[in-house]
């Protein structure tokens, strides 16, 4: 099934990612979260792309296809493109259309320290318009409330997503952000600016002071007063900040479900109970 059909049947669009697990672990020790996670049937789930995995050593594929088959829920493989030759991306489309995976999130990916990208794919635009050529796939797209790390300003930011769009991007999903306030702008922005696919809201339930101190080092997310407060009050009590971050991305998804937003997609981390929380308090209002 096309991911993107999912936006034609108006409903609010309700997903999930997931994680591979490390190189060092066996593929079968997050199965069993991977099938909790599952149960609670959302209308589809990613799974992020395994650093240098590529062919049948892609541990990408190789969850996804379990999630389709096994646990009967769509999957999106997400694929990146820096460290990639064309070789290997073609390695990768042979195995995702032998498993049946007809949807892919279309990525740069991140710069490796003391790594020289290949010359193949410079930017995502470059891979979606290549995916589109090369068969069948439904292709989805990533983009950047708060702006793109590396980009010059908001403007070329969209000038960019508009042309990840036209090369074959067919929805959206978001980096995570904590004020609904800065996604609503964005929407304004992509809006002006043509880009007239669906695009989901990424949220990300924060549960402890390390992974809130980690993603935003990563991708630059601002912290609303209230949500630092939260944090703050709660950081030496780590179920009593696991729910208080619950309970704040909770309160993310109603406003925006009540604003009418195309889709909620979930950074589940890979944990069954947050997934299952979240879940259980909004499955009414989607």
């Amino acid at each position: 099934m096309k991911i993107s059909n999912l936006f034609n049947s108006g409903k609010t669009v309700f997903s999930f990612e997931v994680f591979p697990p490390k190189k060092t672990s066996p593929i079968e020790s997050v199965y069993g979260k991977l099938e909790e996670i599952s149960a609670l049937k959302p209308d589809f789930i990613s799974v992020t792309y395994s650093a240098g995995g590529s062919g049948s050593k892609s541990r990408t594929c190789e969850i996804a296809t379990k999630i389709k088959r096994d646990f009967g829920v769509e999957s999106v493989a997400h694929l990146t493109c820096i460290n990639s030759t064309k070789a290997d991306i073609d390695r990768n489309l042979a195995l995702f259309k032998e498993n049946g995976i007809e949807n892919i999130l279309a990525l740069r990916g991140d710069r490796v320290e003391g790594v020289e990208p290949q010359k193949d794919f410079t930017y995502a635009s470059d891979l979606c318009r290549y995916i589109a050529s090369q068969g069948d796939f439904d292709i989805a797209g990533a983009c950047y409330p708060e702006v793109h790390s590396e980009a010059t300003d908001e403007v070329e930011d969209i000038h960019n997503l508009r042309k990840k769009v036209e090369s074959g991007a067919s929805h959206l999903i978001s980096q995570l952000f904590f004020d609904n306030s800065v996604y609503y702008r964005f929407l304004e922005r992509a809006k002006i600016a043509g880009v007239n696919v669906p695009i989901e809201a990424g949220i990300m339930p924060v549960t402890s002071k390390s992974q809130i101190e980690r993603m935003v080092s990563m991708c630059g997310a601002s912290l609303p007063a209230k949500f630092a407060k939260i944090m703050q009050k709660y950081d030496t009590r780590p179920e009593a900040l696991r729910d208080a971050g619950i309970a704040y991305a909770v309160d993310q998804i109603v406003d925006l479900i009540a604003h009418g937003v195309d889709g909620i997609h979930l950074y589940t981390m890979n944990n069954p109970y947050v997934a299952r929380k979240i879940t259980e308090a909004v499955s009414s209002l989607l």
